[in-house]
């Protein structure tokens, strides 16, 4: 065992170099002909050719995905685009592999169709970075091409753009699946079979047992691998999202306060430009009073060394409106910019605003409010020009525009959301291919393999070529599942070996069975005063039953030969566990209090415990199981009132609900010393009132076609005459 592990082993490490050298070389080959086609100045890429190769001589998605994050990493040292192409490479060794699952590489027609489709989707991916993250350096022949296209042939710019860059991909993509239909026709099937065979950690399992997991995967509601992925996928896309959101929120809050930090610099130098003599001459006589245009002048400067400022102006508060006092002309630099507002111009300050009129009156500092109106989004600061005495005579405010934020946060959040997306098939893909080799696969072939032995039943050879298929799968993972196996292996070797000695004791254990249930029966009703002949007759009426329901075809699959003779023979223990009651209560003349009745349900599963004893002392047979479901469940009713578990309908067992029947008529019709015996009429009307709430229909109605029989099985045990 120990050659057969290490041997193992040595396999399993030969795959996995073979597999490393596969990735290796897939991409060296992505990273030379990117690098070649950059230094070239091409507009092609080329940084699938080894992806497409991995993935479809290998048929492993791993592998595939593997080679395409690992290349576009090292190509983003020189092409800044390749890092956010990496999640696209990603899903075309997904596309390829799944091609090559459903079709063959050596159909021309099926690869050429394969190769436009990546070719397709390659141009939109490419297109969508080009144009919406990069549009500049080696994009630009193909921006000019795209421009010259668009203008002959009167095509919007992106669908022109979309258009070369498919042009370009066919190139591309032709020579990977080129490459592929070469190699595959060169290499033999067997050599290829070299990287796949690696992926199992056990015996590879052929065709038929591969369907035959496929089809035992198909009756599981919710698999292993199915789960796990599902998890995986959500947690990983949650973080991806949340890492991207927290990124942005850092950045635009770093944004903020840096912006923030340079208007207050600007306002507090603005403020000390102001002559507070002359700001009464400004606000009377405007641009005419000495010294305006030049302090304007000086605004105007500072407004134009603070690059970060959209608008900077003086303004004294004046209630619900502000009087402006200079207003920075931005058209200076801005064609399209408001005129500036004229000196002594009253204007209304904005909703936003209110809230700070107050503080604003007081001459305190205001800010940084963020307001986001026709004027856009802007970020504003009030810095008070005060005099000798600290009496606020005007303020100095600046708006910084936070639309640039904006329009970056989105060019931002695409980069983070493409370069994760990458690393994130890559995580999803090596959990997957984990959870496959190590558990998944593994458990789903023992599974497969024990659902088999299982159906064996009792046929021996059955058993024992189960017992060498298990032990024939070579589980090696060296963890739990491992352990599993090996302890599965054992069991079911145990199990198959206590067939065959069970078989040669099972003439002897049947033997014992009717004298064991003579037996413990006899012990019950010598302790229990009431209930002369009640085990004989509530026999009588099971079989009538039984036998009933047969004939009707009732539950045909349930009803076989074995189960009658089970019932039948069984039915003395119903009352079995009543051995546990108190002399007291068993045989109380008046009737039970609240406490006793509790005791007294209790013999259901007193008898459920004594007969679950007697079935593991007799290994092997388990004749006594619908003794114990009668013991336990008799007293069940059809609407789940009854007791001890409050089961209902067909989940009563099938022998608890015939005898439920038997033992209820019984009680009705024979005397107790808490009252006189029913008239038959009178307890087969109760029966009748019970069919569908208290007793199983079916049941109550192949009793009352027996009736003949029933009656003679009272006159027979009973004194009273019918």
């Amino acid at each position: 065992m120990r050659y057969q592990l290490d041997s193992s082993a040595h396999k399993l490490l030969i795959f996995r170099i073979r597999q490393f050298a596969l990735v290796a070389t897939g991409t060296l080959i992505n990273v030379l002909l990117s690098f070649l086609m950059f230094k070239l100045g091409l507009p092609l890429i080329l940084d699938t050719v080894g992806t497409i190769v991995v993935s479809a001589l290998s048929g492993m998605l791993l592998l595939g995905i593997l080679t395409a994050v690992i290349s576009n990493v090292v190509c983003s040292i020189f092409n800044e685009a390749a890092l956010y192409l990496a999640f696209f490479n990603a899903l075309i060794a997904i596309f390829t592999v799944w091609f090559l699952q459903k079709h063959s590489f050596k159909k021309f027609g099926k690869t050429i169709l394969f190769a436009l489709a990546l070719s397709v989707f390659s141009a939109i991916a490419v297109s969508l970075i080009q144009f919406i993250i990069l549009v500049q350096g080696q994009q630009s022949v193909v921006s000019q091409t795209a421009h010259s296209f668009s203008s002959a042939a009167n095509f919007p710019y992106l669908i022109s753009f979309i258009l070369v860059n498919f042009l370009l991909q066919i190139a591309d993509k032709g020579i990977s699946c080129l490459l592929v239909m070469i190699l595959v026709k060169v290499i033999p099937q067997e050599k290829l079979s070299i990287y796949s065979l690696g992926a199992w950690l056990q015996r590879p399992l052929s065709e038929q047992e591969l369907k035959e997991l496929k089809s035992m995967r198909r009756t599981v509601k919710r698999s292993l691998r199915s789960r796990t992925t599902h998890t995986l996928v959500l947690s990983s896309f949650m973080v991806m999202i949340l890492t991207g959101w927290t990124g942005l929120r850092i950045y635009s809050q770093n944004e903020k306060a840096k912006k923030t930090e340079s208007a207050w610099s600007t306002v507090k130098t603005a403020a000390s430009i102001i002559d507070l003599d002359k700001l009464d001459d400004y606000i009377k006589y405007g641009r005419d009073a000495e010294g305006y245009n030049e302090t304007a002048e000086l605004l105007s400067k500072l407004w134009m060394c603070a690059s970060d400022i959209s608008y900077l102006y003086v303004v004294k508060p004046e209630g619900m409106n502000g009087r402006f006092i200079f207003d920075v002309d931005t058209s200076i630099v801005d064609e399209d910019a408001e005129p500036p507002y004229y000196p002594g111009e009253v204007i209304p300050f904005e909703e936003p605003f209110e809230p700070y009129l107050m503080d604003l009156a007081e001459g305190k500092l205001v800010g940084p409010i963020e307001t986001n109106d026709a004027w856009g989004w802007l970020l504003t600061v009030y810095y008070p020009v005060t005099d000798s005495l600290g009496n606020m005579k005007c303020y100095v405010g600046a708006d910084v525009s936070l639309q640039y934020i904006a329009d970056y946060m989105f060019v931002f959040f695409m980069k983070i959301i493409l370069t994760m997306a990458g690393f994130f098939i890559l995580i999803v893909a090596f959990a997957l291919w984990k959870t496959g080799v190590y558990t998944s696969i593994p458990i789903s072939t023992m599974t497969s393999c024990l659902e088999r032995f299982a159906m064996s039943g009792e046929d021996q050879e059955k058993l024992d070529e189960n017992v060498r298929i298990i032990r024939s799968l070579d589980i090696h993972t060296e963890d739990e599942v491992e352990k599993l196996y090996k302890a599965i292996c054992k069991m079911t070797l145990n199990q198959a070996e206590q067939m065959r000695d069970i078989r040669h004791l099972s003439d002897s254990t049947l033997k014992m069975q009717d004298g064991l249930i003579i037996t413990m029966a006899d012990m019950v009703e010598s302790r229990d005063s009431d209930t002369g002949a009640h085990v004989q007759k509530t026999a009588a009426y099971v079989r009538i039953i039984v036998e009933g329901l047969k004939k009707k075809g009732y539950y045909a699959q349930k009803i076989t030969p074995k189960f009658i003779s089970d019932v039948v023979r069984s039915a003395p223990l119903h009352d079995v566990g009543k051995i546990n009651i108190p002399d007291g209560v068993l045989n109380k003349p008046g009737k039970l209090t609240d406490e006793e009745f509790e005791i007294m349900k209790s013999h259901t599963t007193a008898g459920k415990i004594l007969l679950e004893n007697a079935i593991s002392s007799v290994q092997g047979e388990n004749y006594l199981k619908e003794a114990r479901n009668m013991a336990a469940y008799h007293h069940e009713r059809w609407d789940g009132k009854g007791y001890p578990e409050k089961l209902h309908g067909e989940v009563i067992p099938l022998s608890a609900r015939i005898m439920a029947v038997a033992d209820v008529f019984d009680a009705l019709t024979s005397p107790r010393v808490y009252k006189p015996a029913f008239p038959i009429e009178k307890a087969l009307e109760i029966l009748q009132e019970g069919a569908g709430t208290q007793f199983d229909a079916k049941c109550i109605e192949v009793f009352m076609d027996a009736l003949p029989e029933v009656k003679m099985i009272l006159k027979k045990y009973s004194s009273v005459v019918y």
